[in-house]
């Protein structure tokens, strides 16, 4: 069943209103720019020039809010969000997309017939019947039903199908996802920093789909450059930052650029 078309299109005015009001919000505070160094894990920033607004994710990358659905799945308004410099922001990599956040509203691809609940970590399990759904989000189950761009859907992954309301807890999904750090499993980076004597420390061991920050404590410009040049930082002035991710296990060795001498490795295990 799906929701009669003047609804749809009550909800598409909504949502233009919606991401309207993001700019006229978020604008209003133009002139109220937050140093960068005020801001955390878990904040939600915007630059000067553009209303798009960003989460700031425990492990020093921002994630980007696809569209004002997912972002009101998460929070009520803007109240929270900080403008910072754009050339602030743009020493913040990008990590990816957040998702819808578990047990809020159900989605539904829009290539793709199946209604889907969202569970932790951007996880999409089908549900399997009427009844199921019924059950879960009342007799007006399909007005719970965002539809998704199909160039979303690489954002989430599929798990098991929901055959029975027991299957699928809306209240504990949300119990474990307080923040999108909780749903993204996003935790603080392993620290190297770039001195003047080399990168200190000179290795670290972590676990694969940890990150790793290097931070540029000297006085002098630095780098950090993979050895087989797949990844790096560029040059990195004083305080500058850079943020690498190892998905795979194996040794990462790297070097400064600015000096070939001073060298390190990350083991990821």
């Amino acid at each position: 069943m799906r929701i009669a078309l003047h609804f749809k299109q009550l909800i598409i005015a909504f949502l233009a209103l919606s991401i309207a009001f993001v700019g006229v919000m978020v604008a209003h505070e133009a002139q109220a720019l937050t140093d960068i160094d005020d801001v955390g894990s878990d904040s939600l920033i915007r630059g000067e020039t553009f209303s798009a607004v960003y989460y700031m994710g425990a492990d020093g990358f921002r994630y980007v809010f696809p569209n004002s659905n997912t972002y009101f799945t998460w929070y009520d308004d803007f109240d929270a969000v900080k403008m910072i410099s754009d050339s602030d922001l743009a020493t913040i990599q990008i990590g990816g997309n957040v998702t819808y956040r578990p047990g809020s509203s159900m989605i539904k691809i829009q290539s793709d017939p199946k209604t889907y609940a969202v569970a932790q970590g951007g996880t999409l399990r089908h549900i399997d019947s009427e009844e199921v759904a019924v059950a879960l989000y009342g007799s007006a189950w399909n007005t719970h039903i965002d539809d998704v761009s199909d160039g979303f859907f690489t954002n989430y992954n599929i798990g098991d199908v929901v055959e029975d309301a027991d299957d699928y807890s809306i209240s504990d999904e949300q119990d474990a996802s307080d923040s999108i750090n909780d749903d993204k499993g996003l935790e603080e980076p392993e620290l190297i920093e770039l001195t003047s004597d080399g990168f200190d420390p000179i290795d670290v061991t972590i676990d694969a789909g940890q990150v790793v920050q290097f931070i540029n404590t000297d006085t002098e410009k630095h780098s950090v450059t993979a050895d087989d040049l797949s990844w790096g930082s560029g040059t990195m002035q004083s305080d500058g930052e850079y943020v690498h991710r190892f998905e795979e296990e194996g040794t990462y060795t790297f070097f400064d650029s600015y000096d070939s001498s001073n060298t390190g490795a990350i083991y990821v295990e």
